[in-house]
């Protein structure tokens, strides 16, 4: 992860991304790394197959698993899962798995933005930490995220966005309320995370949902893809002029 310390107090605009759907698609290596991992522990095959995932955390999905096969875990337990599905997924992840790789335009958009001081790349996602780790790693993007909110710091991701801005304000970004916060997202729970917490909420429709179903969950502007680098730059800036007029 970068060093974003560019001064004390650095003003600007924080753009957290979600990653799967929106940056990446693994090609299914989380869930077969869940699915490896609840087995050995639980000794049931199949425990995450007919659950969403799309915009949830780990730490729900787990729940839902448990739930699923009429089983309950305590703490340790769980953080053991934790540990070996992480485990797993630094495994999984090199398979040669279909529809692996990442969405249009990504790579692009991130070296820009790391060229601009006023806007600063973070993430917001429901993987564990070390797991979304595994996954930028893989694609050679983990350099670009000045920090980040992740499923071990809440269930919920109503929840993450304060946690990213917290995490911001420590790296000496001059986060001043959330009006400078832009979640970038595939899913409805994205948009909706956005709004909790009174950000700004981009969607791409590279994940399960249509631009017309992104639309109606109300996201203040809503992308195919991150393919116009020009197009997103523009709006991340316009939201940036706009902020003051939102805090």
């Amino acid at each position: 992860m970068m060093d974003r310390l560019d001064g004390p107090d650095r003003p600007g605009m924080l753009v957290l991304f979600d990653i799967d759907g929106t940056l990446l698609l693994s090609g299914g290596a989380g869930k077969r790394a869940l699915n490896e991992t609840f087995e050995e522990l639980f000794g049931v095959a199949g425990a995450f197959d007919g659950i969403p995932v799309a915009g949830r955390t780990d730490p729900l999905l787990l729940h839902d698993a448990l739930a699923q096969t009429g089983l309950t875990a305590a703490a340790d337990l769980r953080a053991r899962f934790h540990d070996l599905y992480c485990e797993r997924l630094a495994v999984t992840i090199h398979d040669p798995l279909p529809r692996k790789g990442l969405m249009p335009g990504v790579r692009r958009l991130l070296a820009r933005l790391e060229g601009r001081p006023d806007l600063t790349s973070a993430l917001l996602t429901g993987n564990f930490a070390r797991a979304a780790r595994i996954k930028l790693e893989y694609f050679g993007l983990w350099r670009h995220f000045a920090c980040g909110a992740y499923g071990d710091d809440a269930a919920s991701r109503d929840e993450l966005v304060p946690v990213a801005i917290a995490r911001a304000r420590r790296q000496g970004i001059a986060i001043e309320s959330s009006a400078q916060v832009v979640v970038v997202g595939d899913t409805p729970l994205d948009i909706r995370c956005a709004r909790a917490a009174g950000a700004w909420a981009v969607a791409v429709a590279t994940g399960p949902y249509s631009e017309a179903e992104l639309t109606e969950h109300g996201a203040d502007r809503v992308l195919p893809d991150l393919a116009d680098t020009g197009a997103c730059m523009e709006l991340f800036e316009t939201m940036g002029t706009a902020a003051c007029g939102r805090s």
